[in-house]
């Protein structure tokens, strides 16, 4: 390949610590497994995207921290038989071999749809199985294991292994509702219950899982991909806390609380962290969703730059706590992800009152300090936070602060190039005069962590070249952000196995 020496460089926008799909498109995750040591990752992969070509199959990553990804390549090929384009589901490991495939079979339920069609056929379930560690699956029959030619959404199916009833449970995505179904071998499937909600939108990939809360107790959480715009509210991963009998979920509240407040984290899956004998750890889970929405999949200039579509947010820990108003899931950057810094610059206390331009450039860092404000200021106002991606001139940036009449957390894209533009928020407690901050910056994503991930906002952006600046503001008020630290990251490629 020759360059033209008259022409600039294009310069690469593919993230430094996120993962992202060596060519081609990505979008849903699908819930990781642990087996040998190391945690499989499998999302769905278009291999004919940039020629125009549809359909998904299933491509395999593995990792053992949750940050560095090897690719194996695709693991469940598309349009393999008749029954149409593979979409999401989710993998179990069968170690009883309920299904009959033999004991330790990875099975896959898959939901899978004649997308060549039109108008677009029936989505069903079927099932795949892997005899080779999930290197490679094939189809475990023709038919599917649960069709309703009746229900137009009916897709996503969520498997876990309910031990007090000795059986498989599914979640099942129905347009406004989830459809709960039992089976005891994977293949003969009962509907025993439905948990409906006409209010958020359509309901994508479900969850369910249950988890040590840090008071001891244990609770249930049901959560799923919701679009609750039309409300004000996000389109991300909605959850519930609550009970759950095998067949029906009681909540422990009507409505549901949102792991992220932002634009772009979708289609998101948990996973249970194995601790290092291999063993569950019922008290962390991690969570990755997709870097994306569907109001505007197509919009990224990593297109041009580097050849594909398709990051994910960073992979986040996830351990429920005991709120004043109930249970709640906090997630932070997943704890591995600090050992992949290149440079630190760690800076001290920094008192602000205006506007601080730090002396720092960079595109991909990892920012954490404690904010500080005087409490007993009689008009309890003030605008303080950060403006990230910051042009050299100052009017391209992303900014992500604390509004304390709101009061919330906030992160707005407006200002630099984005896919569309605006600005989310997140309620949060100021009595304290105090709260936590991180910050992630990945040269097409921002994702703001407050109050060690009670809440959190991200968001799909793409400065123009140069724009990587830092600015501290403090506005209407005075602040003191503590111990800022600012670690440069950077996770080294890994080949192909």
């Amino acid at each position: 390949m020759s360059i033209d020496p008259g022409q600039p460089a294009v310069r690469t926008m593919r993230p430094e610590f996120h993962f992202s799909v060596p060519d081609n498109w990505k979008n849903d995750p699908q819930r990781p497994i642990f087996l040998d040591g190391e945690y499989h990752y499998y999302y769905l992969y278009n291999a004919d995207y940039l020629a125009g070509g549809i359909g998904t199959s299933w491509r395999r990553a593995t990792t053992r921290d949750h940050v560095s990804f090897v690719d194996h390549g695709v693991a469940v090929e598309k349009f393999t038989n008749g029954n149409g384009d593979c979409w999401s589901g989710s993998l179990v490991i069968d170690t009883e071999d309920t299904a009959g495939f033999g004991r330790g079979a990875v099975v896959a339920v898959v939901t899978q749809a004649r997308v060549d069609q039109v108008p677009e056929g029936g989505q069903a379930q079927y099932i795949w199985y892997s005899t080779d560690g999930g290197r490679s699956f094939r189809p475990g029959a023709n038919e599917p294991v649960l069709a309703d030619p009746e229900r137009t959404e009916f897709r996503d199916p969520k498997v876990i292994w309910d031990s007090s009833r000795d059986r498989w449970f599914m979640a099942l995505a129905e347009g406004d509702r989830l459809g709960f179904y039992a089976s005891p071998d994977l293949a003969t499937w009962t509907r025993v219950g439905e948990y409906a909600r006409g209010d958020l939108g359509l309901l994508e990939c479900p969850d369910i899982f249950e988890m040590t809360a840090d008071d001891g107790s244990s609770r249930w959480v049901l959560g799923v991909s919701a679009n609750a715009k039309h409300r004000g509210l996000p389109a991300t991963y909605a959850y519930w806390t609550g009970a759950f009998d095998g067949s029906r979920f009681l909540p422990d509240a009507h409505e549901p609380r949102w792991l992220d407040w932002g634009f772009d984290f979708y289609g998101a899956v948990t996973y249970p962290h194995h601790d290092a004998s291999g063993e569950e750890d019922a008290s962390l889970r991690h969570v990755i969703g997709w870097a994306n929405f569907w109001d505007y999949p197509h919009n990224t200039p990593t297109l041009v730059t580097d050849g594909y579509n398709g990051d994910d947010m960073i992979v986040r820990d996830l351990r429920l706590v005991r709120e004043h108003d109930g249970y709640a899931l906090a997630a932070t950057p997943t704890a591995a992800l600090t050992g992949y810094a290149t440079r630190t610059h760690r800076l001290g206390d920094v008192e602000v009152d205006g506007d601080l331009d730090l002396g720092i450039r960079a595109s991909a860092y990892d920012l954490s300090c404690e904010i500080q404000w005087n409490t007993e200021a009689a008009d309890h106002t003030g605008d303080i936070g950060f403006e990230v991606c910051r042009a050299v001139g100052g009017s391209r940036f992303v900014a992500a602060g604390l509004n304390l009449s709101g009061p919330h957390a906030y992160l707005d894209r407006t200002l630099t190039v984005n896919p569309t533009r605006g600005r989310t928020q997140a309620a949060f407690d100021p009595s304290t005069g105090r709260v936590g901050i991180r910050l992630l910056v990945d040269r097409t994503s921002v994702e703001l962590f407050v109050d060690n991930g009670r809440s959190v906002q991200s968001h799909r952006v793409f400065p123009a070249p140069g724009d990587d600046g830092i600015r501290l503001f403090a506005r209407g008020a005075t602040a003191v952000f503590r111990d800022v630290t600012i670690s440069e990251l950077s996770v080294p490629p890994t080949p192909r196995a």
